[in-house]
């Protein structure tokens, strides 16, 4: 899709009659620059320290859109990626939903519709940061910000989740107050809802398996965020690495991807190892697809070592220790029970946000108190993306959200390309993370970027004698 201004005021025809120099001059097209963006991703460390963390991309939206803003008022036509007409529509149901921010379904906790604006409006804001985010990914060229830096920039944040998964393993109960976090009023920075944005820590220490454990979660700020991003950026170290000549640039993948599997294991993430197999098993699908038998032989390969792996170290014992405790199994389907139950009430437009039961799955005298924000109230919508759209905005907005997505799928599915695969990897494994894993903010962010190269690569091939990388 392509909105192509006209030309602005003192714009001439070339068939004018009169002498060349009494045109007025060709106005010079704008560029996008690749900071915006760049910096977010590959500083991205940086900002968590500092108590930014997932606020930079609204404050990184803001100079996105006025520069696309500039370069449409160039004459320079603003690309919006296929399918955008269903994530717009996907926005709309959003806004709509507000509507019903002020009902109490049934067996959740009775708030003014004022208390629960907060939550709609950070949602709000984060859906369209991310929005402009697609928008600037998808409209830059090769010559601002070529597709292969992008793709290194990724792979260097699943580097950066490998490692703050190693740091939640070795120091759980790491943390500091970031430079952010000290400028807020103490009333403000010690909420629960706050914290989680501006404190960084490593990890999340939970009792899972009969015993206190640190579950990593730097730099995403939760274990199951953590989870999600490492599905969604492993693909890109693997393209970033064989796009490189250099035999030490492979094998310190290699050596990374290895690495990996210890705090991927620690985390005590069901969701995260079954994104894992998600992942491999479609892009070893393709490959088969496309010819590529030997495939099949480095899979085995592959998982003859990650059995050896199990069987030999400690980590066998933490993965049947956590089949073995399926503590979150009740609380998960106590919320989809009430997520569906919501939506029989309100199938169209939803609630306009999550809420809060009263009390527990096992008892309503369950609840939170002054002393523990977090105790008892289980979220409605929290445990999974696609819950938390059908809850929050009915049929409307997830038939929507899931059609954009879905569609992207389907349109870049000749793409063989190793960003093609990569791509397309990530989204699929973003459609079975959904039951389980929220998207907000930085796996819609990955999802996004995702969705922005595969497009960005089919812009490429329909050029004459364009090739994707």
């Amino acid at each position: 899709m392509t909105l192509v201004v006209p030309g602005g005021p003192g714009t001439t025809s070339t068939r004018a009659a009169g002498p060349a120099h009494s045109a007025a001059p060709a106005r010079r097209p704008t560029a996008l620059p690749a900071w915006p963006l760049a910096s977010v991703l590959a500083f991205y460390p940086l900002w968590w320290a500092l108590g930014l963390g997932v606020l930079i991309f609204p404050l990184m939206a803001a100079p996105m859109l006025v520069l696309l803003l500039r370069r449409r008022a160039a004459g320079r036509p603003l690309l919006l990626p296929p399918g955008f007409a269903w994530w717009l529509l996907f926005l709309v149901a959003v806004v709509v939903s507000v509507a019903a921010l002020g009902a109490d379904p049934s067996g959740t906790v009775a708030e003014p519709a004022g208390d629960r604006l907060v939550a709609v409006v950070y949602r709000l804001s984060l859906y369209a940061s991310l929005t402009v985010l697609l928008v600037y990914a998808g409209n830059l060229t090769e010559r601002e910000l070529p597709r292969r830096r992008l793709v290194k920039l990724l792979g260097w944040l699943f580097v950066v989740t490998v490692l703050g998964g190693l740091l939640g393993m070795v120091a759980g109960r790491f943390e500091f107050t970031s430079p952010v976090e000290w400028l807020l009023p103490p009333e403000v920075r010690g909420k629960g809802f706050v914290q989680s944005l501006v404190h960084p820590y490593a990890a999340q220490i939970m009792d899972l398996v009969g015993a206190e454990k640190p579950r990593p979660a730097a730099p995403w700020g939760y274990t199951n965020t953590w989870g999600n991003n490492f599905c969604l950026l492993m693909g890109w170290l693997v393209v970033a690495a064989w796009s490189s000549r250099r035999a030490g640039v492979k094998l310190f993948a290699l050596v990374c991807l290895g690495v990996s599997i210890v705090p991927a294991v620690s985390s005590l993430n069901r969701g995260l190892w079954i994104g894992i197999g998600v992942v491999v098993l479609y892009v070893a699908a393709r490959y088969v697809l496309m010819g590529r038998i030997w495939i099949i032989g480095a899979l085995l390969l592959a998982g003859a070592g990650l059995v050896v792996a199990l069987v030999a170290t400690p980590l066998g014992d933490t993965v049947t220790a956590r089949l073995d405790n399926g503590k979150s199994n009740g609380v998960r389907t106590f919320l989809v029970e009430r997520a569906i139950d919501g939506f029989a009430d309100s199938p169209v437009i939803g609630y306009g946000s999550t809420r809060n039961t009263v009390g527990g799955r096992n008892s309503i005298a369950v609840g939170e108190s002054s002393e523990c924000e977090r105790c008892g109230n289980f979220t409605v919508g929290g445990n999974g993306q696609f819950w938390q759209l059908m809850y929050a905005h009915g049929a409307a907005g997830t038939l929507a959200y899931l059609a954009f997505f879905g569609y992207g799928l389907w349109r870049f599915r000749r793409d063989r390309t190793p960003i093609g695969i990569a791509g397309s990897a990530a989204l699929v494994s973003s459609f079975s993370a959904m039951l389980w894993y929220n998207s907000l903010a930085t796996p819609l962010v990955f999802m996004f970027l995702a969705y922005a190269l595969l497009w960005r690569n089919e812009q490429a091939a329909d050029r004459p004698g364009g090739q994707s990388p």
